[in-house]
């Protein structure tokens, strides 16, 4: 049955922040969602099972415990849930997924902030710049940061972009961080900074990312075959951020 099934207790959230961390151009939201759910400590919260997900099972080395590749964890006390994926979402699946999630979001009253990278060539000393995109009244949330607004147009694919879609459609309060990111190998540089400059302000979080900047090389080693995979399939499945000019 297609929905989102929570595991163990429920949790008590007032106006909790949802971060997606769908794999992407890079996998920046999915290394920056994979590091807040370890740093934070966060459980297990959600099992995601909406139609189009892939009937796959996943474990962890030195753990018996298999799961499903999509699921949620929350931290009550930073009011704060994770979406947390292991595999590439199909373009028939992208339009089902973004129904099925955007309902269960509104009905939490969650604010979501979706993640996206922008294929971009940049030497190694420079930070990656980040941008914030917003739908509804999420862009207030914005404005009281210092997250720059985007400096031309642009577009943002996958089930980033449908979620994002889903949300304009509905006028609902949604806010999109877009960052610079290496477009052939996953970037922890630029995670980091989704994570310091994005996230933690967004959802009034301290984040230690040193952890994640040391670890870059054997970061980029472990995800270097999903990055691959992510690469070769189309943009309707790999969520990405791309100037306009070059989607028409």
């Amino acid at each position: 049955m297609a929905g989102i099934r929570v595991q163990g207790s429920d949790a008590e959230l007032e106006e909790p922040t949802l971060v997606e961390g769908f794999p992407g151009v890079g996998l920046v939201g999915k290394i920056a969602t994979d590091h807040l759910v370890e740093q934070l400590d966060m459980r297990y919260y959600a099992s995601v099972h909406c139609e189009g997900l892939p009937r796959i099972g996943v474990y962890r080395g030195g753990d018996r415990t298999a799961q499903p590749p999509v699921r949620l964890y929350v931290s009550e006390e930073h009011d704060l849930i994770a979406l947390q994926s292991d595999a590439p979402i199909s373009s028939q699946a992208v339009a089902n997924v973004a129904d099925c999630l955007t309902g269960w979001i509104v009905d939490r009253g969650a604010t979501p902030l979706y993640l996206s990278g922008l294929p971009a060539e940049r030497d190694d000393e420079d930070r990656p710049d980040i941008y914030g995109i917003a739908t509804g009244d999420g862009a207030e949330r914005l404005e009281a940061t210092d997250i720059a607004v985007p400096p031309e147009d642009g577009v943002i694919t996958g089930p980033t972009g449908a979620l994002i879609n889903r949300a304009a459609q509905e006028d609902y309060g949604s806010l999109g961080l877009v960052v610079q990111c290496n477009p052939r190998f996953p970037d922890p540089e630029a995670a980091s900074v989704l994570l310091e400059d994005g996230i933690g302000p967004l959802a009034d979080l301290e984040v230690d990312v040193q952890d994640l900047v040391d670890r870059a090389e054997e970061i980029r080693a472990k995800r270097e075959q999903l990055a691959q995979q992510m690469q070769a399939i189309g943009q309707d499945e790999s969520s990405q951020a791309q100037p306009l000019r070059m989607y028409q």
